[in-house]
């Protein structure tokens, strides 16, 4: 068949899916790169379509197997994608984020997502940065957690730069989009996790904090510039500090998240 061009319809139509209200309405986003729609493709029915160049249909060729493909230019495949360097392959996906009200009950009572795991959830209030998000989610998925909640204003996970971060991960562990961050810690709780908040001036050291984490456990983390807010820190059963022993000021948001949830890991792999 003849590549479609930018100025294909369904090329422009896809497109608009770089707006987050035209995501948010008809519950679809794109996913760029070969890991995202490797991811993608793992579930059947997440993929709508599969836009490819030429050159990246025959590059990509075994992870395309079986899927419908529509072959696109190189100047309309590049109009899909918000990367320097695009890998040539964007796919058009449905939504499939679940309420806080499914994913938090299903975890009482039912067997952990990995066998080795416990309970463990990373709830974030007000993450905005689209790497931050994207690499939490990749770090979660990496130690087995349970569920990811995006609360408040946080980034909306289908960003292109968020899926990209999560390098396929989005589409491995469950996660909600809770507008109010509050009722993320209440579901947590009432669903017997404890609720450990990442706060540099809290009064438990993680290197001192096995006990605690040696049951099911939501991880609260806060935006990036400004953490958590005192009034959501203080919903937490226990404020939990990174000891920091040389002059940094402080940790990036990712990074003290990915230490936290593997110090969860940690322990319930012993």
């Amino acid at each position: 068949m003849t590549p479609l061009t930018a100025g294909n319809a369904r090329v422009k139509d896809a497109r608009k899916l770089s707006r987050r209200s035209v995501r948010t309405e008809r519950r679809l986003f794109l996913a760029d790169g070969p890991k995202a729609v490797e991811g993608a493709l793992e579930v059947p029915g997440r993929v709508v379509e599969v836009f490819a160049t030429s050159h990246a249909a025959e590059q990509y060729a075994d992870l395309l197997a079986g899927a419908e493909v529509t072959l696109v230019e190189h100047r309309a495949l590049a109009s899909l994608s918000d990367a320097v360097t695009p890998a040539g392959i964007v796919a058009v996906c449905e939504m499939f984020d679940e309420p806080l009200g499914a994913i938090v009950p299903s975890l009482v009572g039912g067997a952990p997502r990995t066998s080795t795991s416990g309970r463990v959830v990373a709830v974030c209030a007000d993450v905005r940065d689209p790497g931050n998000a994207g690499t939490i989610i990749r770090t979660a998925d990496a130690v087995g957690a349970d569920a990811v909640v995006l609360a408040g204003d946080s980034v909306d996970p289908y960003n292109p730069k968020t899926v990209r971060a999560s390098v396929g991960s989005l589409f491995h562990v469950p996660f909600a989009i809770e507008r109010d961050p509050a009722a993320a810690v209440h579901a947590a709780r009432g669903a017997g996790l404890t609720v450990l908040a990442a706060d540099g001036g809290g009064d438990v050291d993680l290197f001192d904090a096995d006990e605690l984490l040696a049951g099911p456990t939501a991880w609260l983390f806060g935006n990036e510039a400004w953490g958590l807010p005192p009034e959501l820190s203080a919903l937490a059963d226990h404020r939990v500090r990174i000891p920091i022993h040389g002059r940094a000021e402080s940790l990036n948001l990712a990074t003290a998240a990915a230490l936290c949830l593997y110090a969860s890991a940690r322990v319930h792999r012993r």
